[in-house]
Formats: C-alpha cells, sequence, structure tokens
C-alpha cells in the first residue's frame, strides 16, 4: 500500500468543492491504488457545512479516504499539502466592478499563497479554479517565492472539454476522435478556443466545419457557455467544473498521449509572442507531474488577432492588481 498524500481543497463547502470532494476520494483522479487524505478549507460561517459535508464523505466508507482535515486556517489547510485546488473565490457581487472583483480575490490568495509558501510539501501542485483564475494564479505564485512557478496552474480544460463538446455534436463524431483542441489565453469571454489545429480522425476539424459557423457561432458559443448554464439552471456551473479539475490534475499527473495535448493556463515563458509575466492558457503536453508548451504550431492571422485581444486582458487584470503583488 502506497502512503497517503494530503490535498487540498478550498472553498471546499461550495458548489463545486461539493462536486470535487467525493470523485477525489473515490480515486478518480490519482488511481484506484493511491490512499489520500482530503484536507477541507473554507470561511469560518462554512465550518457547519463542511462538518456535512465530512460526515458525508465517511458515509462513503472510500477505501482509499484515510483522514479529512476540516478547517477555516490555511495554516493548517495547506500543510505537507501535494496537491491542491484552489476553489473558493470572492463572486462578483451587485455594483462591483472588475477591478473590485480582482483586489478582492488579491486578498485571498494572497494569503493563500503566504500559507502555501510556509507549510506545503515543496513540490506541491497547484490549480486555480476560482476565477479570475489566471490572475488568482499570478497572485498566489507571487506570494508564494519558494514554489516553482511550473507548480502554480490555472484552470482552462473546463473551457477546452466544452469545447470538444461543441465540435463533436456539430460534426457528429465521437468525442474520442477530436484531438488538439486548444484554449489560448484567459478564463474569461475573451479565451481563443482555436479549431485550425484540432483533429477529427486525422482530418483537420477546419476542413471539414463552415468557417461562417466556426466564427459566429462556434467561438461564442464556447466563451459563453458559462453565462448560459447560469441562465438555465440558475446558479454556475458545479459537476462539469469539478470534472474538469480532475480531468487537469489527472492529465498532469499521468501525462497526455503522444499525438495530442490538453489546455492549461501556464506561466508565460514568451512562446507565441504572448508576454512574460501573466498566466496564459496554452496547449500542452504533461507527462509525470511536468508541462511543456507545444511548439511550432501554425499561427494565422485570424487567430493572431484573438490570442493579442486575450492577452491584453490578462495585461490589464496583472496591471489592475500590481500594487498587491
Amino acid at each position: 500500500m502506497k502512503s497517503p498524500v494530503r490535498i487540498t481543497v478550498t472553498g471546499a463547502a461550495g458548489q463545486i468543492g461539493y462536486a470535487l470532494v467525493f470523485r477525489i476520494a473515490s480515486g478518480q483522479m490519482l488511481g484506484g491504488d493511491q490512499p489520500i487524505i482530503l484536507q477541507l478549507l473554507d470561511i469560518t460561517p462554512a465550518l457547519d457545512v463542511l462538518k456535512g459535508v465530512k460526515m458525508e464523505l465517511e458515509d462513503c466508507a472510500f477505501p482509499l479516504l484515510t483522514d479529512i482535515v476540516c478547517t477555516d486556517n490555511p495554516d493548517i489547510g495547506f500543510r505537507d499539502s501535494e496537491y491542491a485546488f484552489l476553489v473558493g473565490a470572492r463572486p462578483r457581487g451587485p455594483g462591483m466592478e472588475r477591478k473590485d472583483l480582482l483586489e478582492a480575490n488579491a486578498q485571498i490568495f494572497s494569503a493563500q499563497g503566504r500559507a502555501i509558501n510556509e507549510v506545503a510539501n515543496r513540490d506541491i501542485s497547484i490549480l486555480v479554479v476560482g476565477n479570475p483564475a489566471n490572475t488568482n494564479a499570478l497572485i498566489t505564485q507571487c506570494n508564494a517565492p519558494d514554489i516553482d512557478p511550473r507548480q502554480i496552474t490555472a484552470m482552462t480544460r473546463l473551457d477546452h472539454n466544452r469545447a470538444i463538446a461543441q465540435l463533436a455534436k456539430k460534426t457528429n463524431s465521437p468525442l474520442v476522435d477530436i484531438s488538439r483542441m486548444t484554449i489560448w489565453g484567459n478564463h474569461s469571454a475573451t479565451q481563443y478556443p482555436d479549431l485550425f489545429n484540432a483533429k477529427i480522425k486525422n482530418q483537420f476539424a477546419t476542413e471539414i466545419i463552415e468557417q461562417q459557423w466556426y466564427e459566429s457561432e462556434f467561438i461564442p458559443s464556447v466563451q459563453q457557455r458559462g453565462a448560459a448554464i447560469i441562465s438555465a439552471r440558475g446558479a454556475s456551473s458545479a459537476a462539469s467544473a469539478a470534472n474538469a479539475a480532475i480531468d487537469h490534475m489527472r492529465t498532469w499527473v499521468i501525462g497526455t498521449p503522444d499525438n495530442d495535448w490538453t489546455s492549461m493556463a501556464v506561466p508565460s515563458n514568451g512562446a507565441y509572442g504572448v508576454a512574460k509575466g501573466i498566466i496564459y492558457s496554452f496547449p500542452c503536453h504533461c507527462l509525470e507531474k511536468q508541462w511543456s508548451i507545444v511548439e511550432g504550431l501554425e499561427i494565422n492571422d485570424f487567430s493572431r488577432e484573438k490570442m493579442k485581444n486575450t492577452e491584453s486582458e490578462l495585461i490589464e487584470e496583472r496591471d489592475a492588481i500590481r500594487h498587491l503583488l
């Protein structure tokens, strides 16, 4: 039997956290032979709800779940953690400007970054889910200087999965036939889902679908899918977000297929002309908790414009909270 690994989930009493923790405990993230300890972190008013989540986890009798820690203290929640899902974030309230939202979340993720820096395992793998995820990841990175920046990522896997599902539906293709999907940029309405490099079996997607559908339906549909779900169910994506978080972390650990890649928001190294100093979604290969940006893809003028637009938004977000970094 392997030694248990510690996995932290923040905002664990919320909808995404609730959808996430049971799947982690069942072994869907790291496999059926890896025992785990769940460290569930939330704000003080949510501790009673968190207690109920713990009771349900216990009642599931998951063989891999060896212990559950519930706390409102980041120093306890992140202690010796090897994997962390930063889900909890301040939602946008009535009358809040985007700058206000960025600053409110900067306080949360600054504190969590400092706690991670002090008490987490040095090899921790971190996925920021709470929005604005890319910039929250940057804040976390800046407050955890002793953690390799490559160990802090943000989630665009939900957008990646949405894009695959939309393309499969349009072309009446099995999901498994679609590969090389890419989400560039920010997890926001400026993100760019790229079909020029995507394939359906061995054929480029753009050879099959119409450019008009791509521009007027596919791109807006992927960009606005979260808003459409809120309109339909009266609440934001929860199960699909939790599923994408599991997908992101499992792919990061296990790896991508040789002929495929995934979308991850990672620190820009200047690839494809993207500015350094922001967390930007790229096509990435993964293997054994390491990722690398896929190099050498052809970028046409249409794609370049979309990529620059979402890059500009990320630069604006960074600059808006630069005084807090």
